[in-house]
């Protein structure tokens, strides 16, 4: 159900790792009238902010209850797993997860991968969040497999990170309630989705007006392109009604009569005064 804002601000929830400034910035240039204000989420409690309203959408990790949220799929986050710098999995470009079967990975509690049971040797303890467990990499305690973004926003200059090609992956996608579908989420879709400032961002378009404001024949609804009143050309409809005497396809611009009405008629005339003087009976003196 589709309905008018109830509120002057704009609020976008958004979780750990995502990063919206970009559709922020684009929605102050098309919208200075309305705020956006953002509210920043755990993953774990993105559902819970929607479906409480207190965000009329979000920038969340997938999977989430699509009874209940209308959701459009943004990108999927390539995983990687977080090492010190001089670990030996930094020699490859990438690993699987057979590499780190002899590691102690870190299994936080805010976890988002949906691991059933993480590769590797458990920890003594689950660190309670991906900042916690960092600093435990950084400690030496283990490694820690968690999407790109994670790894970048709890980036430490003693860590790095590589690619793990078989690891579950994250998706991210654009969320709200499916019964509180505002025309201001539809603003903020059509941001998403690349839509000009000029197109109608998903509400109804007017009807294109039409007639001799658009350069159209309103009685066919063709254009009516210069010197095409009528759809024929003048020179060749006045050629063919006037003769030879007209100005389309003339006489003069065949090198003779042509094949015009009146020259016709002229030499059926010709013939007939020809064949009537050969046939006429001589008289007698």
């Amino acid at each position: 159900m589709t309905g008018s804002e109830t509120s002057p601000t704009f609020r976008l929830a958004y979780v750990p790792g995502v990063t919206p400034a970009k559709w922020v910035r684009i929605w102050n240039e098309r919208l200075p009238d309305v705020p956006l204000a953002l509210v920043q989420v755990p993953a774990a409690d993105a559902s819970a902010v929607l479906g409480e309203g207190r965000a009329d959408a979000g920038v969340v990790r997938l999977p989430v209850d699509r009874t209940v949220f209308s959701a459009i799929p943004l990108y999927t986050e390539t995983t990687v797993v977080v090492v010190p710098k001089d670990h030996l999995v930094t020699a490859a470009d990438e690993v699987s997860l057979a590499d780190l079967a002899d590691e102690v990975v870190l299994h936080p509690q805010d976890d988002v991968l949906g691991w059933e049971r993480p590769p590797g040797e458990p920890a003594f303890e689950r660190p309670a969040t991906t900042e916690d467990a960092v600093e435990l990499v950084a400690a030496g305690v283990g490694v820690l497999i968690v999407p790109q973004s994670l790894a970048r926003l709890h980036h430490r200059r003693d860590l790095t990170y590589r690619t793990v090609a078989d690891a579950p992956q994250s998706g991210v996608a654009l969320v709200w309630p499916e019964e509180a579908t505002t025309d201001l989420v539809d603003d903020f879709i059509g941001i998403v989705r690349g839509r000009t400032a000029n197109s109608t961002r998903g509400r109804s378009r007017p009807e294109a007006q039409t007639g001799a404001g658009r350069g159209q024949d309103t009685g066919t609804g063709r254009k009516a392109a210069p010197g095409k009143g009528s759809g024929k050309a003048p020179g060749r409809s006045a050629g063919k009604g006037a003769g030879a005497g007209g100005t389309g396809r003339t006489a003069q611009s065949r090198g003779g009569f042509g094949r015009t009405g009146g020259a016709r008629g002229a030499k059926g005339a010709q013939g007939g005064a020809r064949g009537a003087k050969r046939g006429r009976p001589r008289r007698g003196s």
